[in-house]
């Protein structure tokens, strides 16, 4: 599969959806729901996140890669039980977000961060912003063309706080330091480069500790080119083991963005092409400190359907 063929042409030869399957080893564990595409959001899409404070809002990136990229709101409706299980009323346009791809990932003082491909740069955005308010280039720092992820690690793993990046399609994951630039905003001061993963990587999530199957500190890799997601080892720095690499789900066009719903511990991915969908894989522990956010959450749903 062609992803890139020149700044704004964007080629994707296998447009409708594949027939994704949980390997055997986790599929006892966990299960997906295919959402389908949202409605209103412009393909092709990029990465995805949960708006922070608004477990009913999901953050989209739409025209992905391309100029006239944005970020658009969409609602979700979610189960007794707080899992997303749909989209519901109007979507709307967030902010711009020319060249975003599958990393769109909340860091520190709730500043939203995307990659943008293919111009290899990094956008911050300050909550409520709908343009950039900061946008790095990655080139000087020695971030290989171009980046297409952003993560941070999460609290409670080893590395916490750190900031990852990773480049699409050579593989290039990096550690990157940063600071507050005064405006709200973070400057990156360096960036060092602690493996190369396979599969043509974009968004990637660190799984939820004490998750079913996965013993001890892990992340989920979303492979567009290989058309995977595969799980690794992760070390001490919170950066992937490169031999520990197994595959979680297969069969997959155009894997894309990666989030853990912070309410429930599901994984949510889109695709890039193949038909455009946000899937939700459940079975993940809820993030520490949400179950009693979704608690709530679930009784008020529970009372509304009576």
């Amino acid at each position: 599969m062609l992803k890139f063929m020149g700044v704004g042409m964007v080629c994707v030869f296998a447009a409708s959806a594949a027939s994704q399957t949980i390997d055997p080893f986790y599929a006892g564990s966990y299960s997906y729901t295919d959402l389908g595409s949202a409605p209103n959001v412009p393909p092709l899409y990029g990465g995805l996140t949960v708006l922070a404070g608004s477990p009913n809002v999901l953050l989209l990136g739409g025209e992905a890669n391309g100029p006239n990229g944005a970020l658009y709101a969409v609602g979700v409706t979610r189960d007794a039980n707080g899992h997303i299980n749909g989209f519901t009323g109007t979507t709307t346009l967030y902010a711009a977000a020319p060249y975003n791809d599958g990393g769109v990932s909340y860091g520190p003082g709730g500043v939203l961060f995307a990659s943008r491909w293919p111009v290899n740069e990094l956008g911050q955005y300050l909550p409520g912003s709908s343009a950039p308010d900061k946008v790095i280039d990655l080139a000087p720092l020695g971030v290989v063309p171009s980046n297409a992820s952003v993560q941070f690690v999460p609290a409670g793993f080893s590395g916490a706080g750190r900031m990852k990046l990773a480049s699409w399609a050579g593989g290039q994951f990096y550690d990157a330091t940063y600071a507050p630039d005064g405006f709200g905003t973070f400057d990156v001061l360096s960036v060092t480069q602690t493996a190369t993963i396979v599969g043509g990587p974009e968004g990637f999530v660190y799984v939820p500790l004490g998750s079913p199957l996965f013993a001890g500190e892990c992340m989920l890799v979303s492979e567009y080119s290989a058309g995977n997601v595969a799980a690794y080892d992760v070390d001490a720095n919170g950066d992937p083991i490169v031999g520990s690499r197994r595959d979680f789900i297969t069969g997959l066009i155009g894997a894309e963005g990666a989030h853990i719903d912070p309410y429930t511990g599901d994984f949510l991915f889109s695709t890039f092409g193949g038909g455009n969908r946000i899937i939700v894989v459940q079975g993940f522990v809820p993030t520490p400190g949400t179950v009693g956010v979704m608690t709530a959450f679930s009784l008020l749903a529970l009372r509304r359907r009576r």
